[in-house]
């Protein structure tokens, strides 16, 4: 075994060094994340054994059933982004307003948006689930209050996204901006340790991802579209595959590391879509396009949207950036076969 390991911590120092004008603050924010992470891992891995699956009782912000392991891990980030001096507030999907720093606490000049536990309704039977953590610097001066407008931007501000995927490994995705790295967690050694370095996804994938229980919801152009793939879609025009977990962390990171396209329409039921533009669409856009891929709501870039609101939904269409241009062309109606 090769002696040398880059850890997730060292990698964070010798990228800051890049930067001469680095105060080591976004470095000790990332550091909080990751652990975080680890506390939310150690919590899962061992969720068999405690009395923590299943709901508490509670709704959230959506009117949600909130399981034991969303308020765990909601608690865990909050807990450990709080004390830092490295933000001035957060946001999380699980919370109505956002979040203040305490008084006690000194603030900082970057605001984290965060999904704590994606894939909730998957803890329960075992299916990889994960949390999703977006990274803004605040917009007004430090001596205003901090306001919706910090947070209110579009995605292309960001100057940092991830991703935590909690499965057979726990695996955290991140970029700055400088390309993609994945890290998984070793346990011998405690840390988060670099496999995959410079994550670029395939142009064109074979698989295609979307809950087709809603098919019958969706308009004539998305339907277009899956008929289409089913039949034509992949490589030398054979039918794409058919993946669909239900948990958008464990679908996006088997498409950003084989190739392929994820869906989640407007429908009848959800006109502006189901997934949050702040703490879904818009990290996961920022990973998919440092890796070569591309993500948009069906007629924009994912990434340019202006959000209205906290909690706004959005339609999204992610993946392999050849994958994606088709799909667009069939909800544009440009494409019918």
């Amino acid at each position: 075994m090769n002696s040398f390991v880059m850890t997730l911590n060292r990698h964070i120092l010798e990228q800051e060094r890049l930067y001469p004008q680095a105060t080591g603050a976004f470095t000790n924010l990332l550091i909080d994340i990751a652990l975080a992470a680890k506390a939310i891992s150690h919590e899962v891995n061992k969720a068999g054994l405690l009395d923590i699956f299943g709901a508490v009782g509670t709704q959230n912000v959506f009117g949600e059933s909130q399981q034991k392991l969303d308020v765990m891990a909601n608690d865990a980030m909050i807990k450990a982004l709080n004390f830092s001096g490295t933000l001035c507030t957060m946001a999380s999907e699980e919370n109505e307003d956002l979040i203040p720093i305490a008084e006690e606490f000194p603030k900082g000049k970057y605001i984290c948006c965060f999904d704590p536990l994606d894939g909730s309704s998957n803890i329960d039977v075992n299916v990889s689930i994960g949390t999703i953590f977006s990274i803004f610097r605040r917009v007004t001066h430090e001596d205003q209050p901090v306001s919706l407008q910090d947070v209110l931007q579009p995605g292309y501000s960001q100057v940092c996204a991830g991703y935590v995927i909690y499965g057979s490994s726990t695996m955290l995705v991140y970029t700055t901006g400088a390309g993609v790295y994945g890290f998984t967690l070793d346990p011998d050694y405690g840390s988060f340790i670099l496999s995959h370095p410079k994550i670029k996804i395939p142009s064109k994938g074979k698989i295609y991802s979307v809950n087709e229980g809603n098919y019958y919801k969706w308009d004539e152009g998305v339907r277009n579209y899956v008929n289409w793939a089913k039949q034509y879609g992949g490589p030398d025009g054979a039918p794409m595959t058919g993946r669909y977990i239900g948990s958008l962390v464990a679908d996006f990171h088997r498409n950003l590391l084989k190739g392929g396209v994820f869906l989640y329409p407007a429908d009848s039921k959800n006109k502006n879509g189901k997934l949050r533009l702040m703490y879904e669409a818009n990290p996961l856009a920022f990973i998919v396009e440092q890796a070569g891929g591309k993500a948009s709501n069906g007629t924009q870039r994912i990434l340019d949207i202006q959000p209205q609101e906290l909690h706004q939904r959005t339609p999204l269409i992610i993946g392999s950036k050849e994958d994606v241009e088709i799909a667009e062309q069939f909800v544009q109606g440009k494409r019918t076969e």
